[in-house]
């Protein structure tokens, strides 16, 4: 009754449907397609877990993050061009405190039988210094997404798993676990905000906190049981390396490789399933051999790291070795050290204290919203419509997620009104995944600018499933943050825009935004977070530098009006 013939694809989804998982996501794209079809047809089936297609990647990983969010396993599929899309949430999503197991599954395509490329998505892994796992079988992908949830809440990190297309899309016998095995969903259970919030300060101490994470990583991947080495003492000459599928090749060759390799025997070999790479492991198999030969699928990823891993006559310092600092900017004192030369005498050795210590001691000064901004009104009366619905239903029910620009100082005092800051865009797909993983009351927060950067996908992402999201529309006309540019559309479109994309009217609000409205607008917007559908608040009130430079352009233009007659 545990049997099945599956392709490697369907593997996966089984081994994360008897992982525990909650919701799935994803954007179609061969050969990662029949995961999420395999998800689909079992929630139609079974009545769960969740698993929906999304507008494009970006939306589907930001929903994913919604779930890991309320403290849920859920995964995020792709295929290898579709990383690019969704790299914005992806490299962020490193620097999180993931709460519930996160599974990227990113199916790579060698020889573009449908792409137009031959991307390697380890490449992706070693960029974000995540773990990656990479099956060899469809038995070990169906094992490894056990282990991948179970990593990714361990060190609370996203876990990619790299497919291939010969083994997303051939069949063999998968042997599932017996039921005691198998995993429960977990249970609701929101994230530290502070972990979730990637404003410069905290995503700052988040970096240095992955950072030394690359240990841990490091001694996982010459324990796990995915990395195999057997050693062949008698081969001087030889040695082999293979990873993912490469090892299927290798083995299918063995029989007439012996004849070949005479009374010494088949050479030392290592098989790497996981990243990053088995360091250890690598440099006992170096001492046992001369060459070492690389059988890997996709581009020379491994062939290239073993340069910088395996031991050579030229020593290599910098970063890796802690001489240079790996986090932060570099600086003359820093490299004037690095040089060996004596510090610069300077008003820090009159206080036995380095710069970046005498730094540390000065009084913070966080940027926070101008006075008089908008904004402030906007969130005061989004505190006080949460802050009602968090008596009525709990704080492990009501959400609030935020998004890039200068409402993301909102998350600050004395308003701290935010509990997620990824990426552009992510506010609504998270609030939109949160919502499916159980918090009643899930807000996202964007700004008008934002919005058409890449919130209207997750937006469409919520109309076409009837989400219970309550979108909170900053408009202040303007691209306040990074220097008062134009909004790509005036302000008067953003209503019939949301309403064309299908939002109910009755549950499309403009509110006029401002100390005297605070209350009113509250009551508003905790009368739409009771709606069980999709509703979008837009709060409106130009900012103040806007203003300031548009009375200041239309006193020009009439100056020069009167000048000219």
């Amino acid at each position: 009754m545990n049997e099945s013939v599956l392709l490697g694809d369907e593997a996966l989804a089984l081994g994360a449907l008897h992982a525990g998982l909650s919701a799935g996501f994803g954007y179609p794209g061969t050969p990662s397609t029949e995961i999420l079809e395999y998800l689909i047809d079992n929630y139609e089936k079974n009545n769960g877990p969740l698993a929906q297609w999304c507008s494009n990647e970006k939306t589907a990983y930001e929903s994913a993050l919604g779930v890991s969010f309320a403290g849920k396993r859920s995964l995020v599929t792709m295929k290898h061009v579709g990383l690019n899309v969704a790299a914005d949430p992806f490299m962020n999503s490193s620097l999180l405190g993931i709460k519930g197991g996160l599974v990227v599954i990113v199916a790579d395509d060698p020889s573009m039988h449908s792409s137009q490329g031959e991307q390697d998505s380890r490449y992706y892994a070693d960029f974000a210094m995540i773990p990656c796992f990479e099956p060899t079988t469809q038995q070990e992908a169906y094992e490894m997404m056990f282990d991948a949830f179970a990593l990714s809440e361990e060190k609370h990190v996203p876990v990619l798993m790299r497919m291939v297309t010969r083994l997303a899309h051939s069949r063999a016998v998968v042997h599932a676990f017996d039921e005691n095995k198998r995993l429960p969903q977990n249970k609701l259970s929101k994230a530290n905000k502070t972990e979730w919030m990637l404003l410069p300060a905290l995503a700052r101490k988040n970096y240095a906190n992955m950072l030394a994470k690359q240990k841990d990583f490091a001694k996982w991947a010459d324990t796990n049981k995915w990395n195999k080495l057997e050693l062949n003492p008698a081969r001087k000459d030889l040695a082999i390396v293979t990873s993912g599928i490469g090892r299927n090749y290798f083995l299918e060759n063995t029989e007439d490789y012996k004849k070949l390799c005479g009374k010494d025997g088949l050479p030392s070999t290592l098989h790497i399933g996981t990243l990053p790479l088995p360091k250890d492991a690598l440099k006992k198999l170096a001492d046992t051999a001369e060459t070492i030969l690389v059988i890997e699928e996709g581009m020379p990823f491994v062939e290239k790291h073993l340069a910088g891993t395996l031991p050579q006559k030229t020593k290599v310092i910098g970063k890796l070795t802690g001489l240079l600092p790996q986090s932060g900017e570099l600086n003359p004192d820093s490299v004037r050290k690095a040089l060996g030369l004596e510090p610069i005498k300077s008003a820090s050795d009159i206080l036995d204290k380095n710069a970046a210590e005498i730094c540390a001691q000065l009084p913070g000064r966080p940027p926070q919203l101008c006075k008089g901004c908008p904004h402030f009104d906007s969130y005061t009366s989004l505190n006080m419509a949460a802050e009602e619905l968090r008596k009525q239903a709990g704080a492990e029910n009501v959400a609030v997620c935020a998004d890039i620009g200068c409402y993301a100082l909102g998350a600050g005092a004395p308003l701290n009104a935010t509990e997620s800051i990824v990426c552009m865009g992510a506010s609504i797909g998270m609030a939109r995944g949160a919502s499916q993983a159980g918090i009643k009351y899930a807000f996202g927060v964007i700004g008008d600018s934002t919005f058409m950067h890449s919130g209207m996908t997750n937006l469409i992402d919520c109309i076409s499933t009837q989400t219970p999201v309550t979108v909170i529309l900053l408009d202040n006309s303007i691209v306040a943050m990074t220097g008062c540019q134009k909004t790509i559309i005036p302000s008067s479109r953003f209503e019939p825009l949301v309403k064309g994309l299908g939002v109910e009217s009755d549950h499309v609000k403009v509110l006029e935004t401002n100390p005297a409205n605070r209350e009113k607008n509250a009551e508003i917007i905790r009368q739409e977070a009771e709606y069980r559908g999709v509703s979008v608040v837009i709060m409106r009130r130009e900012c103040l530098e806007a203003f300031r430079i548009r009375t200041k352009a239309e006193k020009n233009k009439k100056l020069a009006e009167q000048k000219a007659k």
